[in-house]
């Protein structure tokens, strides 16, 4: 026997019409408007428009490629180093009982952008997954996505003062 991760309230956005060009090939001057949390040098971090959870976030290098080994070191190198201080804001923000963090590479594998590669962040919590989910197909997302965004955005700006 195995388990069965269903996610049907991301349907819409898996048959909704999508933008022209890349989701992910954000100029800074977008950044608010299309959720980018903070920037690395080489990543950024955004937060998911259709999330599993509250917090719910994707590292996304600068360069638009679909495969780890189109990125060059010092770009894979600072695309984990995001992930890892991802995963400590997320923990500190959420005080999450756990995370998925992972990759869908290519179609097969679940990309649903496929063309430009991202790592999702997922906070988990013991029993995050009820009956609203599986009956309903409707997810509850308590915290509001204009207050997630500038929380965590001042979590990221904490972090820099931090470790500058």
């Amino acid at each position: 026997m195995f388990n069965i991760l269903y996610s049907p309230w991301r349907f819409s956005y898996i048959e909704g019409e999508k933008e022209p060009g890349c989701i992910f090939c954000i100029e800074p001057e977008k950044d608010e408007e299309r959720l980018v949390v903070w920037r690395s040098e080489f990543s950024f971090v955004i937060m998911n428009l259709y999330p599993y959870n509250n917090g719910h976030i994707m590292v996304v290098p600068n360069k638009h490629v679909a495969s780890l080994d189109d990125l060059e070191e010092k770009e894979l190198v600072d695309l984990f180093q995001t992930v890892k201080i991802s995963e400590k804001i997320i923990r500190k923000r959420y005080k999450c009982d756990g995370l998925n963090i992972g990759m869908n590479l290519g179609k097969a594998a679940g990309a649903g952008v496929e063309e430009h590669l991202h790592v999702h962040i997922v906070p988990r919590w013991f029993g995050d997954s009820n009956f609203f989910t599986t009956t309903a197909n409707t997810r509850v997302i308590p915290e509001d996505f204009n207050h997630s965004y500038q929380t965590l955005k001042t979590f990221y700006q904490e972090y820099e003062k931090e470790n500058a």
